[in-house]
C-alpha cells in the first residue's frame, strides 16, 4: 500500500495545503517519513488524514468559480466501525460546501472495501448540494454493489458511462464538464 500515490499530474494546477479556503490548508505531508497506516500497512505519506483509521484522501482539485471538487480516496470506507462518512462530511465536505462547492467528483479506485451503516450523512450531503450532485468514478464493482445495498445510489451517481471515464486523461475542468454532461443526461429534460 505504501507505493500507491495520489494522482499528482494536477499538482501544478492546485494544492489543497496551499489553498486558504481548503479544509486541508497548511497540512504538512512528509515526502520521507511514512506515518499513517491502514490495518498495519503503511500508506504513502502524501495521502491526507481525515481522522479515520481506515480512509484517507487527497483533494486533487477545487474550482470555486465553477463550484466543483475532485477527491481521490484510499483505504477501506467503513461506516460501520469508524463512521467514515461522518468524518468525511464534517471534516472535508461541510467546509467545502461553505465555500460554495456543490459538485463532488469522488475517485475510488483505491477504495478496497466498503462497510455501510445508516444513510443519514449521505442524505444530508445530498440535501446540502440541492442543485448540485455527487459522482463516484472508478470505484470497484463490489464496492459499488455494497453501496447500492445501502441505497447510497440514491445520493451518489455511479455506474454506466461514469465507469468508462478514464479520468486521468483529462484536465480537471474538462473532467467536470464531461461528468456534468453525463449526469444532466441522466436527469433528463
Amino acid at each position: 500500500m505504501h507505493t500507491i500515490e495520489p494522482f499528482y499530474n494536477w499538482l501544478e494546477l492546485y494544492s489543497a495545503t496551499d489553498d486558504p479556503r481548503s479544509p486541508l490548508y497548511g497540512a504538512e505531508n512528509s515526502l520521507m517519513q511514512y506515518t499513517n497506516t491502514i490495518y498495519g500497512y503503511y500508506i504513502h505519506p502524501q495521502w491526507d488524514d481525515i481522522d479515520s483509521e481506515t480512509l484517507f484522501l487527497k483533494i486533487l482539485y477545487v474550482d470555486y468559480e465553477l463550484g466543483f471538487v475532485v477527491i481521490e480516496f484510499i483505504g477501506e470506507w467503513n461506516d460501520t466501525l469508524n463512521n467514515d462518512i461522518m468524518k468525511l462530511k464534517r471534516n472535508i465536505i461541510d467546509p467545502l460546501i461553505q465555500e460554495g462547492i456543490k459538485y463532488f467528483i469522488l475517485i475510488g479506485e483505491n477504495v478496497f472495501n466498503f462497510h455501510g451503516s445508516e444513510d443519514d450523512y449521505y442524505e444530508e450531503w445530498f440535501d446540502d448540494v440541492e442543485d448540485g450532485w455527487i459522482a463516484a468514478l472508478s470505484f470497484r464493482d463490489f464496492v459499488l454493489s455494497e453501496m447500492r445495498s445501502y441505497n447510497l445510489d440514491y445520493y451518489i451517481n455511479s455506474g454506466g458511462t461514469l465507469d468508462d471515464l478514464h479520468w486521468r486523461t483529462y484536465t480537471p475542468k474538462r473532467l467536470f464538464a464531461l461528468v456534468n454532461s453525463m449526469i444532466q443526461k441522466r436527469l433528463g429534460p
